[in-house]
């Protein structure tokens, strides 16, 4: 990967956001279970943060893959995991599809005020009964004259208690479960919908709602591309979020395992430092190249994302090593830190219950298995289950 002066000026503006805006407020936030997401977006659009991708007549920058790549990067700067997930959200999640694929009409009403910053936006596809199971999704968008009536519920939304507008993957037909689903941009101010917080474990000062839609009407007009192709745009969307998700860990990574170095080197037990063990010193080293590794990964999709290619495999690659570097970074170095690793307002204990999402979110790590399985060509032929199959 390489990095021009720009790429530069865009990490050093994102780094003193970081440092100026959002890290003093971190722990306010994180206590209060929210951030005011209305508040920082619309800083990070006058800033022109939240479309580096998107096209200039809607009010992005009209840049590549690599720009993103630096802010997810830089955002891992941020004291928490909540807040970069809620933005990724934002500029990489709820609107490729419809940057890519919406009509002008589309784009002006709900992309350029998202660029703006002046709305928050959210993607609506995981229900109770179907997450990684994206083809099992039930909600319904019925036609109805002109309009669309939407009924059911999805599940795990981030930024849901606060978006303005859903890109919404619901059934707008009774036909195979790959062909029949469509994204729908939904405002979130239309009657028949109600809003429901959930409380997690972690990821505190990001904000996740289960949402009702009890008969809401929508014009056909809100829909993104062509009707029955949903499912496709949707595959298409994972990817962005897998590569932003990797990205975005990178530098939290790296912060860990800084962290731990100087703790282990100030603490004293029998008569010299914790880091001056073997055991402790290598294992570190270990866990840097690991994530030096993961991001020669993510580069690489990255120059494979701008240059065309079928990103495919490498992203889920990237998402499920950094699912499991989550874990693992975050279990040895808070085991170096013993007791006060364990305390809840310990930035190792804080990546320690944030980072286990890593391995849900955005595909589990067994449905990454399986892509990958997939495009090796190392799948067994499929056979009648036995027995109830679940979703992953």
């Amino acid at each position: 990967m390489q990095f021009t002066e720009q790429h530069d000026q865009l990490r050093e503006t994102i780094a003193r956001f970081v440092e100026t805006e959002i890290n003093p407020h971190v722990e306010e936030w994180e206590a209060a279970g929210e951030f005011p997401s209305h508040e920082v977006f619309k800083k990070m659009g006058d800033l022109g943060l939240l479309g580096l991708r998107w096209p200039e007549e809607f009010g992005g920058a009209g840049l590549d893959m690599s720009y993103s790549l630096v802010l997810a990067e830089e955002l891992g700067l941020i004291n928490c995991g909540g807040v970069p997930m809620a933005i990724g959200v934002h500029t990489d999640m709820c609107t490729p599809a419809l940057a890519r694929f919406g009509s002008d009409e589309l784009r002006h009403e709900f992309l350029a005020p998202a660029i703006a910053g002046d709305v928050v936006g959210c993607l609506g596809v995981s229900e109770p009964g179907g997450g990684s199971d994206v083809a099992a999704v039930k909600t319904t968008a019925k036609s109805d004259g002109d309009d669309y009536v939407i009924n059911g519920s999805k599940m795990w939304i981030t930024n849901g208690l606060k978006a303005d507008w859903c890109c919404l993957l619901a059934n707008t037909s009774d036909g195979k479960a790959h062909e029949n689903k469509s994204l729908i941009m939904v405002p979130m101010d239309t009657p028949g919908i109600e809003r429901q917080k959930i409380e997690k474990i972690g990821m505190h000062s990001s904000d996740t709602a289960q949402i009702f839609f009890d008969d809401v009407r929508v014009p056909k007009r809100n829909l993104v591309g062509e009707e029955g192709a949903g499912f496709i745009y949707q595959m298409l969307q994972f990817q962005e979020e897998r590569i932003y998700g990797a990205a975005s860990s990178l530098k939290s990574f790296d912060k860990q395992i800084d962290l731990t170095i100087e703790y282990t080197r100030d603490r004293q037990a029998f008569g010299q430092s914790l880091l001056d063990n073997q055991v402790i010193h290598y294992r570190l080293a270990e866990l840097r190249t690991e994530v030096e590794l993961l991001r020669s990964l993510v580069y690489r999709c990255v120059e494979d994302f701008n240059a065309g290619k079928d990103v495919t495999k490498l992203a889920s690659m990237a998402k499920l090593k950094t699912g499991r570097l989550a874990r693992e970074i975050a279990d040895s170095c808070l085991q170096y830190w013993g007791g006060m690793g364990y305390t809840a307002d310990n930035p190792i204990s804080r990546a320690f219950r944030d980072g286990r999402l890593v391995s849900i979110g955005g595909g589990a790590d067994e449905i990454m298995l399986g892509i990958i399985a997939k495009l090796e060509g190392t799948l067994p032929k499929k056979k009648k289950p036995s027995g109830p199959v679940g979703n992953a």
